[in-house]
């Protein structure tokens, strides 16, 4: 039975403390980046507790100027996992850089440090570990494997925000940690990512190359103490992130771990929910570490149900809820067979993966019955008898 009204997969849960400063920000005059921006930046700095925290507009954008800030140049291999999202191997093809795909680990979806070492060349020069779903990679074995190698890392946490890996957090391993505010995320700016590092100097390159390369941003040359002259160091971008979208970010922050324990509860009534049916649910949590719960994953057991997981993703779409694919892996996609020389075969684990994955509605905004639609959907919808779906 469906749901009168359509469940949006990944809905920000926006209240009304960021409604209004945005619309202080608005009358204000000031939108670009400007003091909420910083004051964004400032906040992020203390809760990651590192030495610097810079704003910008994506997660793509904060991988690439990553990837510029470590020098990355035309020929360089960088090791990213296949199962992730384009922008990952996006950052460092845009960078001049080729990724070397990986497989991940069937359980954790996360990229195996067995596979790194393969893959390592003498063109080898950083490695990307994704934390998928919020889950934190073994950096232990990953950081072993870097500095063996002699490798910067550069975290992708776009899912991890408020992950953490024997008590520390997620993105302070590396050289660099990136992170999102898109939309779906767990706290959000609409568009926005961060980039966070205790390197000094690469946080200084990446500040200049946000913002066209100038040597000044707007809030600095237009302030009341007077206009500033700029001169331009690089040929930059426009990645800067807006005091738009810091006006939401100022707020999103703070309730982080009010979010994080819903989100908490809405997975363990998943859990409980769907034990017994012909699916594979997300490994458990690992001892000493703390999952971010961004995405829900269920992994079809196709063996024992007639439907495909397509088919799966259409009675749920059906039933009025939404629903997500968390990935179909980067080298079965057209682009990376075509210019890399990936197939299909390449990468077992991740491809396994690709075939049965749904992620289901994850957020701080479900309300309980929200929660027990879905239920209800994937229970509908999964009731097996022997191998068949009861209709």
């Amino acid at each position: 039975m469906a749901r009168k009204d359509f469940l949006v997969f990944g809905s920000p849960y926006i209240e009304e403390p960021e409604i209004e400063e945005v619309v202080a920000s608005l009358r204000s005059g000031w939108i670009g980046t400007g003091p909420k921006a910083h004051k964004f930046e400032e906040m992020f700095k203390q809760y990651k507790g590192v030495k610097r925290a810079l704003a910008v507009n994506s997660c793509t954008a904060a991988l690439h100027l990553s990837m510029l800030a470590i020098g990355i140049q035309p020929g360089d291999e960088v090791i990213v996992p296949t199962m992730t999202f384009a922008a990952t191997a996006n950052a460092v093809i845009h960078a001049g850089g080729k990724p070397v795909f990986v497989d991940c680990d069937k359980a954790t979806m996360n990229l195996h440090p067995a596979a790194i070492e393969a893959r390592i060349t003498p063109r080898t020069k950083a490695i990307i570990p994704v934390h998928f779903a919020g889950r934190v990679c073994d950096m232990e074995a990953i950081m072993t494997i870097a500095a063996k190698h002699r490798l910067k890392v550069i975290e992708d946490c776009a899912h991890a925000i408020e992950a953490e890996y024997h008590g520390q957090p997620a993105g302070t391993f590396g050289d660099l940690g990136c992170f999102s505010f898109y939309v779906t995320k767990n706290i959000v700016t609409g568009e926005g990512g961060m980039v966070v590092t205790a390197n000094q100097d690469y946080a200084d390159k990446i500040q200049v190359l946000a913002l066209h390369g100038m040597s000044r941003d707007a809030w600095e040359r237009f302030s009341d103490e007077g206009y500033k002259h700029y001169q331009v160091v690089y040929a930059g971008f426009k990645y800067n992130m807006m005091d738009l979208q810091a006006a939401i970010g100022i707020h999103q922050l703070p309730r982080i771990d009010k979010y994080w324990l819903r989100r908490q509860e809405i997975w363990n009534r998943y859990g409980e929910a769907f034990a017994d049916l012909p699916v594979f649910l997300p490994a458990p949590v690992e001892p000493n570490t703390k999952h971010a719960y961004h995405l829900y994953t269920l992994l079809l057991d196709t063996d024992k149900v007639s439907l495909t997981r397509d088919q799966f993703l259409a009675e749920l779409t059906k039933r009025n809820i939404g629903v997500g694919v968390h990935y179909i892996a980067l080298h079965l996609h057209p682009y990376y067979q075509q210019n890399y020389g990936c197939q299909r075969s390449d990468f077992p684990n991740a491809e396994w993966i690709s075939d049965r994955t749904v992620s289901l509605p994850l957020s701080a905004k479900l309300t309980d019955a929200d929660v027990q639609d879905v239920v209800d959907a994937v229970k509908e919808i999964l009731t097996v008898r022997g191998d068949a779906r009861v209709e």
